[in-house]
């Protein structure tokens, strides 16, 4: 009997207008991996991500020549509060966009995303000043919410033996997004300097030299606003108690006595759902909120320290690195991580699963950035090849901590809730990671100070 009441007492009913339904009908007949659909994810996540990140190896330069630090060592202050407003922005509005995304669709908070992209990103390449800085990257996170909706969007236009895999895909451009940009950023920032031949003095680019990677990005967005046209959108648009049509009334009437049967065990299980409505009470999902934040907060301050860190002078602590030396340590973590995610990712979450996987990774994140300052005194191609695969491990590991929690995130709610969801856990990221680039910025700024107070001329490091 237990075999013949998990059957589906009703035939689901689909309805003609919904999108949602569309999308359900079209995923029972679906065979095979949804590569259409993984990539759709994977190219707004990304133009989403980028942003984010590709200001971290020209930040410094940029606050340096808006000449509002009075000393050398105030400048990683200055570049905190610009990395924050981004983050403040959409701590702001996630749980917003979040219900909207609930209410509205899916794809409407997605489109506004990649637009907000377009003009906003543009402008902060455009910047002047700093408080013009501030400003568009401010709006740039409040007016963006679409990476929580795509975490809910990536459950729910795939099937469900591919809903690990959708999720892997989000956090998979995010990593990437996130390494990628500062690399673009790297390489593209100042090209009147770098490639002079190409770009000539006196040009746009010279006037304006971090306008280049703030531009590319902007035109990969309007390429990525086109394919937003063929999205499919995935919420219902029709209330489940209409779900019932009249000529089911009988078949309803018949299968009342086998659920009476088990009406106890329901009744317990109903309450724990019904409970679990409110989203605050639901303990799977914020605990593994709670998480996402604090990782996140390391995350953040690790990427803006890293590369105030690789360009600062030796004699502060730092690398001497140039703005195309960090492209080229993040664009090979981003590689590396590209083929993780696809060849060795999905063994060892088979194998170890997505709790102990992060567990796993978390631990040994700690003794490998306990190394970092032993890296910084070496010198030549031991310094290059050590600080990179550094900072490959540390990719790895981050990426895997972010893939398990967003696979617990979305399995711990139903689909009229992802969408609010994931607002919270974006609100809580974001409110964590606008302290991690001010916080990592003070701090490094500090450190700085102190190192510098700290040298005799005799002692500096040439």
């Amino acid at each position: 009997m237990g075999e013949e009441q998990r059957k589906p007492l009703l035939k689901r009913h689909y309805y003609e207008n919904c999108p949602g339904c569309k999308v359900d009908q079209e995923k029972e007949v679906a065979q095979g991996v949804p590569f259409r659909h993984l990539f759709n994810i994977w190219i707004i996540v990304l133009s989403t991500a980028l942003p984010i990140s590709s200001l971290f190896p020209f930040l410094y330069f940029m606050v340096r020549d808006f000449h509002i630090a009075k000393r050398e060592e105030d400048i990683g202050s200055y570049a905190g509060y610009v990395g924050s407003a981004f983050m403040l922005g959409r701590a702001l509005t996630s749980l917003l966009w979040g219900i909207v995304a609930d209410r509205y669709g899916r794809k409407p908070v997605m489109v506004i995303g990649v637009i907000v992209v377009i003009i906003f990103n543009t402008l902060f390449g455009l910047s002047v000043n700093f408080w013009m800085a501030i400003a568009t990257r401010f709006l740039l996170g409040s007016l963006n919410g679409s990476l929580g909706p795509m975490k809910a969007y990536a459950t729910e236009v795939v099937r469900e033996e591919y809903q690990a895999i959708g999720l892997s895909t989000v956090s998979a451009s995010w990593g990437i997004g996130l390494i990628i940009g500062p690399a673009l950023g790297g390489y593209l920032a100042q090209p009147a300097e770098k490639y002079p031949h190409i770009f000539p003095k006196g040009s746009i680019w010279d006037k304006f030299p971090y306008f280049l990677p703030s531009l590319c990005i902007s035109v990969l967005a309007c390429g990525v606003l086109i394919a937003c046209i063929w999205l499919p959108e995935t919420l219902h648009n029709h209330k489940d108690t209409d779900e019932s049509p009249d000529d089911s009334y009988e078949a309803l009437e018949n299968a009342t006595s086998a659920i009476d049967e088990d009406k106890k065990p329901q009744e317990s299980e109903g309450r724990h759902l019904i409970t679990n409505e409110n989203l605050l009470l639901n303990w799977p999902l914020m605990s593994s909120i709670i998480i996402y934040c604090v990782f996140s907060l390391h995350d953040i301050a690790y990427q803006e320290v890293f590369s105030l860190w690789a360009v600062s002078p030796r004699r502060l602590g730092g690398m001497s690195f140039s703005t195309d030396d960090v492209g080229n340590v993040l664009a090979i973590s981003g590689f590396s991580l590209l083929i993780f995610q696809l060849t060795l990712y999905p063994i060892v979450e088979r194998a170890f699963g997505p709790v102990n996987t992060a567990r796993i990774s978390g631990v040994l994140a700690i003794p490998l950035l306990q190394s970092y300052p032993f890296i910084a005194m070496l010198s030549g191609f031991t310094l290059y090849l050590v600080i990179n695969i550094a900072s490959v491990l540390k990719s790895l590991m981050s990426v895997t901590i972010t893939t398990g929690l967003f696979i617990l995130q979305n399995r711990a709610v139903e689909q009229h809730q992802r969408g609010a969801a994931n607002g919270i856990s974006m609100t809580g990221m974001s409110l964590f990671k606008a302290i991690g680039p001010a916080g990592g910025g003070a701090v490094f700024s500090w450190s700085q100070k102190r190192l510098d107070a700290a040298f005799l001329p005799g002692k500096i490091l040439k």
